[in-house]
């Protein structure tokens, strides 16, 4: 498999993409919805609310935090998981730049 060569692209391009790799397995989805509903930090519960193995669920949340779409912190032997809001809002205010363009009145094709 070829490299992405990120680096020719800009940021938002390279966010944007991101984001939607984020966004591209059910689990994580799941996970953010879980983590919305319950407005508070979720320590061990994620588990059986997605009914995934620990290994897995691990997995995924790694990669919502390695995004910055949530934050941990270390609760005795737990690690408590919530949306982080303000990297949230950054998401959502490139997003919607991005999904907001209008389709020039051209003809094409």
């Amino acid at each position: 498999m070829g490299l992405t060569k990120s680096e020719i692209f800009t940021d938002p391009q390279n966010q944007i993409a991101l984001f939607a790799k984020v966004f591209g397995h059910p689990a994580r989805v799941a996970i953010l919805e879980h983590l919305f509903k319950m407005n508070a930090c979720i320590c061990g519960d994620l588990v059986e609310e997605i009914g995934l193995a620990q290994p897995t669920i691990s997995q995924h949340l790694k990669e919502l935090k390695n995004l910055g779409l949530i934050k941990g912190s270390v609760e005795g032997t737990s690690v408590c998981y919530c949306i982080h809001a303000e990297n949230w809002l950054k998401m959502k205010h490139i997003m919607m730049d991005f999904l907001n363009q209008d389709i020039p009145k051209a003809d094409c094709c």
